[in-house]
């Protein structure tokens, strides 16, 4: 991992599909976040960023995956979330990440809800290529 962060022994992979998945990887998510000392509110944050990233990978790219892991950084102990999948990528990031900007019809606030949500947010993308963001929380 980049910026000193090291993954712990525990990494969740949740393939994603359909909207079951979403389901799936948002309780592992939160499961995960707990174990790690998260406290109830904060592990509900983290599966919400969850959610809103899987559900753009079903709207967007049809299937993906979400890996969730427990990191540290030195004394710091946190999740890391990585969304990863082969769909059309992002043309515009900054638009995209903004909030308001939807080009399923919904709300926009997918992308810019988990930057709010999460300390730590990078989007990687190529367009017809797919897309990958990693969204860290770091417990206080």
């Amino acid at each position: 991992m980049e910026d000193g962060a090291r993954a712990l022994a525990e990494e969740i992979v949740v393939p994603i599909r359909v909207d079951s998945d979403i389901v799936a990887a948002r309780q592992q998510g939160r499961a995960l976040a707990s174990r790690v000392g998260f406290s109830s509110g904060e592990a509900t944050l983290i599966a919400t960023a969850i959610s809103e990233l899987s559900r753009n990978i079903v709207l967007y790219a049809k299937r993906g995956e979400i890996v969730v892991a427990a990191v540290e950084n030195g004394s710091r102990r946190g999740v890391v979330v990585v969304a990863r999948d082969e769909g059309p990528g992002i043309s515009d990031v900054r638009r995209a990440t903004a909030g308001g900007y939807s080009t399923s019809g919904g709300l926009g606030l997918g992308l810019a809800g988990v930057r709010r949500l999460m300390d730590e947010f990078e989007i990687v993308t190529d367009v017809g290529i797919g897309t990958t963001v990693t969204a860290k929380k770091w417990k206080q």
